[in-house]
């Protein structure tokens, strides 16, 4: 049945077969590891960000998907200035990854970006079917994130070097098993065109490869879901 209202009441007015989503990436990095880390997440930060502004440019929606880090009363601006203003290890990063006014956000409170939020409705009304994740972590939130969209039968874009993880190796394992089991395309980020009607990849097919990984993952024909026991 489609929606009584195609703009969710006027607060969803892009349409966009694509949308960017950033898991996590405004982050006070106040964990254990995080201080290992940081430095990753930098250098995938300046990747973002150009992947950011081309989405923008393109009109595509791009989606913050948030934690609220256990802060319960905050909301995403009290969020954002706290790790843009606050004595915190992720102040940095968050500030090469600041939403613009255009952008959208959406806290979460577990591991997976549609977990008990609205995040699915959103896209719905923006009327996406492919989804960009990057963010943090590749091994958590972006997997459990990635799996919840495959399940909603969302194609599957997950950069390379989009994503990282406190352990490297964490991270490359994380990838194989999303393109194994999820079909997603791990190509890089730099790679990738991105339209409101699609995502098509620039160069060769090797750049799809996990870092860190010996073999490309073989990736199977899609489906929609995974075969029954």
């Amino acid at each position: 049945m489609p929606p009584r209202n195609d703009d969710l009441h006027g607060n969803a007015p892009d349409d966009s077969r694509v949308a960017l989503v950033l898991v996590d990436v405004i982050n006070g990095l106040e964990f254990e590891g995080a201080d290992r880390l940081l430095p990753q997440a930098l250098a995938m930060a300046d990747r973002l960000a150009g992947l950011a502004a081309r989405a923008r440019r393109a009109r595509v929606p791009v989606v913050y998907v948030n934690d609220n880090f256990g802060r319960w009363r905050s909301d995403f601006r009290a969020l954002l200035d706290r790790c843009l203003r606050g004595p915190v290890r992720g102040r940095p990063l968050a500030r090469r990854l600041r939403p613009r006014a255009t952008d959208y956000v959406v806290l979460k409170t577990k591991h997976s970006g549609f977990y008990a939020t609205t995040l699915e409705l959103l896209l719905r009304y923006l009327k996406a079917e492919t989804l960009v994740l990057t963010g943090l972590t590749g091994d958590r939130c972006v997997l459990f994130t990635a799996a919840d969209a495959f399940m909603r039968d969302f194609k599957l874009f997950v950069p390379a070097d989009g994503t990282v993880s406190i352990e490297p190796e964490h991270n490359a394992h994380a990838l194989a098993e999303m393109a194994r089991l999820l079909d997603a395309d791990l190509t890089d980020s730099t790679r990738l065109a991105l339209s409101r009607s699609g995502v098509s990849t620039r160069g060769r097919a090797a750049a799809a490869r996990p870092r860190s990984a010996r073999e490309r993952p073989a990736r199977p024909a899609r489906r929609s879901h995974a075969p029954a026991a």
